[in-house]
């Protein structure tokens, strides 16, 4: 009768007898296991010869010896031989270590299970009628592609004296462009407090026993101000549940995520941060306008569109070899547009307006820098959009004007 057991073999010694491929895959999954190796074997792998040498693991370059297993609290035998991998289980039986046969056809008193993991949870999977690895490990792969997916219950029952914050970057808003991690998060939240933009349709998926708080900000409406958000994500992870902060984009990029770390620290909170797809980035790409394209731009700058353009920002709205994004700048067009030109940014500068991006209602507005604001306002520009200044935006670039044209408004 099998039973599965989670071993710690932090420090612990395993015995390692045969050093082929077998042995180098199983040696590398029990050093991340924190166990100390010692081979035991004739002639062993370039690359385990390579982890004795640095020390790495303690090498005994001969046969095995029943004496090999007397500190041993796990073994492993894979020396191709059925005989001398009978012989090392007989003695680890002896000594009451127990010992994966991993030779064909034979019998050991334990087995390395399949293993998936997620978050601080992990999955193992063996056959209870004899070793059948290949099931196993497609059964393995079918458990990490629901776990992957959030689609399994992951949220803790227990709860520890302090819980958690992970700040995370949801992309540009379809769920299935966020990050595997993102995923798995969300699956073991307990609170969720979010942004209106981003991915909120993943919160549908969410238990009923899971708290959302709407933190959402709007052009001239913050009804959460951020230290109202930093006390929320510090009180509840105080209390022992596990937060995640879901914003769209990136955390750290105007996402205020480095305000939220440091109120967690000072709070003695563990924090992580989970990166996203920027909109700076994605919500171009699904308009077809590339941030940078080799002969065209090859320098991305980045800017927050409410704030008076800097000098820095002014040099790269001049330069035909850079792109300017802008996020959040709708209602400062005008300001920033003048600044630019006033700064001999060119008139003719290819502009590009990406509304709703990622969207059913996405639209593209093409224009230049001349006619920026009144192509704005025929349009009716809205939030939320990203603005592309630079020769990347021009129509033509990866597509026939006819093309681009389509279903965009031209400046």
């Amino acid at each position: 009768m099998i039973a599965l057991a989670g071993l710690d073999l932090t420090d612990k010694l395993v015995v390692c007898v045969g050093g082929g491929s077998v042995a180098q895959r199983r040696i590398a999954r029990l050093r991340a296991a924190g166990a100390r190796v010692r081979l035991v074997a004739p002639v062993a792998t370039p690359a385990l010869a390579a982890l004795a040498a640095s020390g790495d693991i303690a090498w005994m370059p001969r046969g095995f010896v029943a004496e090999d297993l007397d500190d041993a609290w796990f073994c492993h035998t894979a020396t191709g031989s059925a005989s001398v991998d009978a012989a090392v289980v007989a003695a680890a039986d002896a000594r009451r270590v127990w010992c994966v046969n991993a030779g064909h056809g034979g019998k050991g008193t334990a087995r390395l299970a399949a293993e998936t993991a997620s978050g601080d949870v992990m999955v193992g999977v063996v056959s209870t009628a004899g070793a059948d690895p290949r099931r196993s490990v497609a059964v393995r792969d079918a458990i990490a592609q629901r776990l992957a997916a959030g689609a399994l219950p992951l949220r803790r029952r227990r709860r520890p004296l302090v819980g958690s914050v992970a700040l995370v970057g949801g992309g540009p808003g379809p769920i299935d462009l966020m990050t595997v991690r993102a995923r798995a998060l969300l699956a073991e939240a307990d609170v969720v407090v979010h942004d209106r933009l981003g991915p909120t349709g993943v919160l549908r998926e969410l238990g009923d026993d899971v708290e959302l708080v709407d933190v959402g900000k709007r052009p001239q409406h913050h009804p959460v101000p951020q230290d109202e958000i930093n006390a929320i994500l510090v009180d509840r992870a105080a209390k022992g549940l596990r937060v995640v902060r879901l914003k769209g984009g990136d955390p750290f990029v105007y996402g205020r995520g480095g305000e939220e770390v440091l109120a967690c620290r000072a709070a003695g909170i563990p924090v992580e941060v989970v990166p996203g797809i920027s909109s700076a980035i994605a919500v171009p790409s699904a308009a077809g306008v590339p941030v940078t394209h080799r002969g065209v731009a090859g320098t991305l700058h980045v800017v927050n569109g409410q704030e008076t353009p800097s000098e820095a920002t002014l040099a790269a709205l001049r330069d035909d070899s850079a792109t300017v994004v802008a996020l959040m700048g709708v209602s400062a067009l005008p300001r920033f547009v003048a600044a630019a030109r006033a700064a001999g940014a060119p008139e003719t500068r290819h502009v590009a307006f990406v509304e709703n991006g990622h969207t059913p209602a996405q639209r593209t507005i093409r224009t230049t820098l001349g006619a920026a604001i009144q192509d704005a306002e025929a349009h009716r520009l809205a939030n939320p959009a990203v603005l592309v200044f630079g020769e990347v935006a021009r129509a033509d670039l990866l597509m026939p004007v006819a093309v681009a044209a389509h279903g965009e408004g031209i400046g």
